[in-house]
């Protein structure tokens, strides 16, 4: 896949508003936009729109260093963004929501595959039910935020799409 000039600027941007983002709302206990962002890019966008994910993946492990959570990033935004161009026709906002929520309570289990592959079936098991909590709150989030702000920044995105020839 070879990029233009304006789509690397963009997804380049794309990608560091993703993390400015992420880190704004930090404060807030598993709430973030980041869910958000990856379905509206892979929404709007093609298949290109994956180096905005994985420049925010990139800046994730710059900033934050490596550890057993950053071998989940390498394939759980990866599945969000495969359901959602799977679905980028669909305009219902409670749809896009539904799958927002949905994966936020999805990702503990979503991470634990890589605490079954480093310690096992009881590893994974304990740290995805300790999770839970979590979870809920990064569900219910996902979904109020993606209820809230999709349609006008999908529009949005489709006007520079469309302004851009992207």
């Amino acid at each position: 896949m070879k990029l233009s000039v304006r789509e690397m600027v963009l997804f380049g941007l794309l990608g560091g508003l993703m993390f400015a983002a992420k880190i704004v709302v930090a404060h807030l206990p598993n709430i973030e936009p980041v869910s958000l962002f990856v379905i509206l890019i892979a929404a709007c966008f093609s298949w290109k729109g994956l180096y905005a994910v994985y420049t925010y993946v990139f800046l994730e492990y710059a900033v934050w260093g490596f550890g057993l959570w950053s071998v989940c990033y390498l394939y759980v935004w990866l599945i969000l963004f495969c359901a959602a161009r799977l679905l980028r026709n669909m305009e219902s906002r409670l749809g896009w929501a539904v799958l927002a929520g949905g994966f936020g309570l999805l990702f503990g289990a979503l991470c634990a595959l890589v605490y079954w592959v480093s310690g096992g079936w009881a590893a994974a098991v304990a740290w995805w039910i300790s999770g839970i909590p979590m979870d809920l709150m990064h569900g219910a989030g996902n979904f109020v935020i993606t209820f809230a702000l999709f349609l006008p920044l999908r529009k949005r995105l489709m006007t520079l799409r469309r302004q851009y020839q992207l």
